[in-house]
């Protein structure tokens, strides 16, 4: 259910935190995915790889390695999964949201503080589960707070993970926002006009609908605030 909440693929490279008994990344594996595990306890490291040789996933499909998860690098990682308390997912937090954009993370039952799942799914005992049964998917959004540039006037956002507020100043008159973003691709109204767009470093590109008519719009970034 996890996997397939954050639809893993060939394309993909899984972490999966506090990897266990090593049944997350075997299976990322069987779906074509690369996926690591990363566990502390060198007896579950090692009953992995033999579970993973059992199940026949590969080396260079299914590794394991004795790591402390703060310590580990998985900026690589497209999707992210992990079956750790609150407490541990929060000291996570930070570096979760420094990742690329549109990484999928995806929690075994226990969340991640005020930042807001995207969506979760819930397993059942026809699905052989009876404890501990929902998972979680968040979508680490771009960092767009701060000030903007539009070609007809200032944008100012203020971002709490992936929902943006703010306003549109154009002259004399100031206009509110309100949106989101899903990865790297930002939404967001002011007034009756619909803004959408891709997020790149410190520019966006996309369009804005306002009844009938659609036109591009473009952003550059002015100056960052905290988010």
């Amino acid at each position: 259910k996890m996997l397939d909440l954050a639809k893993v693929g060939p394309n993909d490279t899984v972490y999966d935190l506090g990897s266990g008994d090593g049944r997350t990344v075997i299976t990322a594996a069987k779906r074509g995915a690369r996926a690591f595990g990363i566990e502390y306890n060198p007896d579950m490291v090692e009953l992995s790889k033999k579970h993973a040789k059992e199940a026949g996933a590969s080396e260079d499909r299914a590794t394991f390695m004795k790591a402390d998860l703060f310590e580990t690098d998985f900026s690589k990682a497209t999707v992210v999964t992990m079956f750790l308390l609150p407490d541990i997912n929060l000291k996570l937090r930070p570096k979760i949201l420094d990742l690329k954009p549109g990484t999928r993370i995806v929690p075994n039952s226990f969340t991640m503080g005020e930042w807001d799942h995207d969506r979760s799914v819930q397993a059942g005992e026809k699905d052989g589960c009876q404890s501990y049964c929902t998972a979680y998917l968040w979508i680490v959004p771009a960092k767009v707070g701060g000030t903007w540039h539009l070609p007809s006037g200032d944008l100012t956002v203020k971002q709490e993970f992936q929902k943006i507020t703010g306003s549109i100043r154009n002259g004399g008159l100031e206009t509110p926002i309100k949106g989101k973003l899903t990865g790297d691709q930002i939404s967001f109204t002011a007034g009756a006009a619909q803004y959408s767009g891709s997020v790149s470093g410190n520019s966006i590109k996309g369009t804005v609908k306002n009844g009938t008519s659609s036109i591009e719009w473009t952003a550059s970034r002015t100056g960052k605030t905290g988010s």
